[in-house]
């Protein structure tokens, strides 16, 4: 049976739960925010199933890609509602068009990630855009083997981690299954999501609360807002392009007559999730060692941004959102000729220039520890990062070692 020792060791893909033949096996949260499998060993029977489908215990090969792409939508509509270059949407649309369905994440009613399926294309639109939040599984494992078995054409999206657990899980290849992974940065806490919009709304209602404290209004009705939309990659909205994309999240506040308004907008790099992400201080323990990378994840193909087309093809780039697409089978390539896209083909070393989390994980910050340690102890996000970000007291010192220096040489 599984014995999670190591969490770098699991990717918290779902496929042990799933597979599981006495159902002994749940996902609990860790103190970090993390679903971690947690066995029954009363009801497990030792069939090993779990180790079988496990992609961290049973990794594949790295494999280069047939051909590399770069791609954009030709509907610019819905190359600007998508975060990139508008690719999923096409191929998305291909699948229900020939009756198939469609699995990938969307926000569930609380503003929390997980995977779902769609059969319809109205039922498309939630599943657009990048959720830096990991999203869980639960069940869609078994879905996607039911439907796939019943000779329904089935598209997959997910991590590279959650294609790799997919197919350890089905055991078998299918024909009618075309899965798709991004080029992943890592997955955040689910947990500091949480806590994070917790602070944001709180952050509006104390606002709201000083505002407005000659009014006869109860604070809870008054106040609160209610969250209506969020969006991690925003291109439109307060002016932000493809490049400098915005965090924004929309909200509907008692104290506005419940009207729809902006609760948040920020330049990503500014924006105190965003660097938690992007500084690698909240993912997952085994981010920084994925098992999935470099095309170890079975898919047919891979997506993503095109960072540093600029820097190739100029031409190509209108700063409103240029994927790049690898293909790994030829089922990938099939289905890629036969949607409406604009691309051209280019070479892996261009595509991969500013995209090496395509090939390779994320080092752990030296500030992960830290982070943690004051996010337990109740500081908030925004402090907690700070004090992540400061530098260690030898690192200060040698700063301070050399200033002196440079100034008595000076002297």
């Amino acid at each position: 049976m599984l014995q999670i020792t190591d969490k770098s060791k699991c990717c918290g893909c779902n496929a042990c739960v799933q597979r599981c033949p006495k159902q002994c096996i749940e996902m609990h949260d860790d103190k970090e925010g993390f679903l971690y499998p947690v066995i029954d060993t009363a009801v497990c029977i030792d069939c090993g199933l779990c180790e079988k489908v496990c992609p961290v215990l049973n990794q594949n090969n790295a494999r280069k890609p047939l051909q590399v792409f770069a791609a954009k939508n030709k509907n610019e509509i819905q190359r600007l509602h998508s975060s990139s270059g508008g690719i999923f949407i096409l191929l998305a649309e291909q699948i229900i068009q020939n009756g198939g369905v469609v699995f990938g994440a969307r926000f569930d009613k609380n503003w929390e990630v997980e995977h779902c399926y769609a059969e319809t294309i109205e039922e498309l639109q939630p599943l657009m855009r990048s959720k830096y939040v990991q999203s869980r599984i639960a069940n869609t494992y078994k879905e996607v083997e039911s439907f796939l078995k019943h000779g329904r054409q089935v598209l997959f999206v997910g991590t590279s981690c959650q294609i790799a657990g997919l197919h350890k899980f089905l055991r078998k290849d299918y024909d009618n299954l075309l899965t798709v992974d991004f080029i992943c940065h890592g997955v955040p806490s689910p947990g500091v999501w949480r806590k994070y919009l917790e602070e944001i709304i709180s952050d509006k209602s104390s606002r709201s609360e000083v505002a407005g404290k000659n009014t006869v209004l109860p604070f809870s009705l008054k106040s609160v807002p209610v969250i209506t939309g969020i969006n991690f990659r925003e291109k439109q909205l307060g002016g932000y392009r493809w490049k400098k994309y915005g965090f924004v999240v929309h909200e509907k506040s008692p104290s506005e007559g419940d009207q729809n308004t902006v609760l948040l907008s920020t330049v990503f790099n500014e924006n105190d999730f965003m660097r938690g992400f992007l500084f690698n201080l909240i993912l997952r323990p085994s981010c920084y060692s994925c098992p999935a990378k470099d095309g170890k994840s079975g898919s047919d193909l891979t997506i993503a941004d095109f960072w540093g087309i600029n820097n190739f093809y100029p031409e190509f780039d209108d700063d409103k959102g240029v994927g790049v697409v690898f293909v790994h089978t030829e089922k990938g390539k099939s289905i890629f000729s036969s949607i409406e896209v604009e691309y051209m083909e280019v070479q892996y070393d261009e595509a991969v220039r500013a995209n090496s989390s395509y090939y390779k994980s994320v080092s752990i910050p030296v500030g992960r520890i830290k982070f943690w340690k004051n996010f337990h102890n109740g500081k908030t996000i925004s402090e907690s990062l700070k004090k992540a970000m400061l530098p260690s007291f030898s690192i200060r010192m040698k700063i301070k070692i050399k200033s002196i220096l440079k100034n008595f040489i000076k002297r």
